[in-house]
């Protein structure tokens, strides 16, 4: 039986080890809504105006209320995704419980008897009775940037119970005004969702404890900076910001000030990723030969759009390509266990994450001037090589390839959010693993986070400070290559 909120997956009835419980940290700040006045700090949304969060799972059953005692583990496995369609209170699935397994099973080739489905049987009950421990309060989070991105976190926010949206800000007042809106929590009586009327506002507010950061990526740097400098914790979309210029003060001041700081790279939490991982980790391929990846869209050319505009850190690398990098140096490091981890003293890094010996760079321009599509050849050590493909003027399957000396992995269709992989080897059947949301991938994320800011971490042993810098000094190299240069930047 896979613990509830875990997300894990279940592999020929087998379970795979639960991951400890978060520790707990309190905060004594109070709850309340306040009304928005000269000084004042937050705005109330009323309840009426806002439709009520989806709270059944797909099949029907109702979903456990909000107020369930213990926040969900974390996810401990490195795993890794990238922002979908938007969604709102209105539009987006219903969310499934957090008690929700996921399933893998292993299929015969097709002339061996197939396999069916199986699952964990449950425990049995033990008589020993722990004793009842007070729950933590709810983890009050905050967004800056309502945008598409956004209404994602939100979802997640929303469904999981050791956490609440309590308030928002954004650029435009009337755009962060229907965001609200649309997320007010009507089903917690006590849960007023703030409209903020500026950033110092929102950081500074005894009701927020963590902000959440969905700009566009040339805006990250000042509210990050503003809520370090507040003390608060932050959650910040990838890219963290557009250069590793820019990350370098970040993080010196998220390790200074103890202040917790990560870059949300979800895929790296997915519960498929954590299969991954054991299967790299445990040879289930042998040494390791090859990756291959793409990440291709084709939308409409509009020079303002956050996707084409310089001035907004625009491209395919910064939005699409870190994914196809940070995928690559998760699998690198799995395949020949260096995998990222937090030492026991300040100051962690990526202990010996492999590094390109050759490097070879391709792309096309925009007409705006930034990478409209970008490809790259990646040698290393022992032979190994890496190729990646991302773009923003065609279409690909979006599948990731992991080759090794006995087999293969697969994940053949948009490995930055998959729930679905495929382990090949010779003369054995293939192995599939399927592993869906517990609600839509960002749980993982906003579970860890929370695990770090109770335990009074400034950054999370999964995706560690050093890996965000490590993955920036890649594109600064590849944009330097390609003649990529946002008007902000001192390179």
């Amino acid at each position: 039986m896979v613990a509830p909120g875990t997300g894990g997956l279940i592999i020929n009835g087998a379970t795979g080890p639960a991951p400890p419980d978060a520790a707990r940290r309190t905060r004594g700040a109070s709850a309340q809504a306040l009304n928005i006045s000269p000084g004042g700090t937050g705005q109330k949304v009323p309840k009426s105006a806002a439709p009520e969060a989806p709270q059944t799972h797909p099949r029907g059953a109702p979903q456990a209320p909000q107020n369930r005692p213990r926040i969900a583990p974390a996810c401990q496995q490195p795993g890794w995704c990238i922002q979908g369609p938007a969604m709102n209170a209105s539009s987006a699935p219903a969310p499934q419980p957090r008690t929700a397994t996921a399933t893998a099973t292993a299929t015969a080739s097709a002339s061996a008897p197939a396999t069916t489905t199986t699952t964990a049987p449950a425990t049995a009950s033990t008589t020993a009775i722990a004793p009842e421990i007070a729950p933590a309060p709810a983890l009050r989070w905050a967004i800056v940037g309502p945008g598409r991105i956004a209404h994602r976190f939100a979802q997640a926010v929303q469904a999981l119970p050791g956490a609440r949206l309590v308030a928002v800000h954004g650029r435009s007042a009337a755009r962060a005004t229907a965001f609200a809106q649309q997320w007010q929590p009507a089903v917690k009586a006590d849960a007023e969702l703030l409209v903020m009327p500026t950033l110092e506002a929102l950081v500074h507010s005894p009701d927020v404890d963590a902000v959440y950061v969905a700009t566009p990526h040339s805006h990250h740097s000042e509210p990050v900076l503003a809520s370090l400098r507040a003390g608060k914790p932050v959650l910040c979309e990838k890219s963290l910001v557009a250069s590793a210029a820019l990350a370098e003060p970040l993080l010196a001041l998220s390790r200074s000030r103890q202040v917790f700081l990560m870059e949300a790279l979800w895929t790296r939490f997915l519960p498929l990723y954590a299969q991954l991982g054991a299967w790299l980790r445990g040879g289930a391929i042998g040494p390791l030969r090859a990756v291959h990846s793409s990440l291709c869209f084709a939308p409409p050319f509009d020079p303002a759009s956050r996707l084409f505009n310089p001035a907004l850190a625009g491209g395919a690398l910064l939005d699409l390509g870190v994914y196809n990098l940070s995928v690559l140096r998760w699998v690198m490091q799995q395949a020949t266990g260096t995998a990222p981890g937090a030492g026991p003293e300040p100051g962690s890094q990526a202990h010996g994450t492999p590094e390109p010996t050759s490097w070879h760079i391709r792309g096309q321009l925009a007409p705006s001037g930034v990478d409209l599509r970008v490809a790259g050849l990646l040698g290393f050590a022992d032979g190994v090589t890496a190729t990646f493909r991302c773009a923003l003027d065609s279409r690909s399957a979006n599948a990731l390839h992991i080759e090794g000396r006995d087999g293969h992995i697969v994940l053949p269709h948009n490995f930055w959010q998959a729930t679905h992989a495929e382990l090949h080897r010779a003369d054995a059947p293939v192995e599939l693993a399927d592993a869906p949301f517990a609600i839509n991938g960002f749980e993982g994320q906003i579970d860890e986070a929370t695990r770090c800011i109770r335990a009074g971490l400034y950054e999370s042993p999964v995706m560690p400070h050093a890996e965000t810098l490590a993955t920036l000094r890649w594109m600064d190299r590849m944009r330097s290559e390609l003649g990529v240069r946002y008007p902000f930047e001192n390179l």
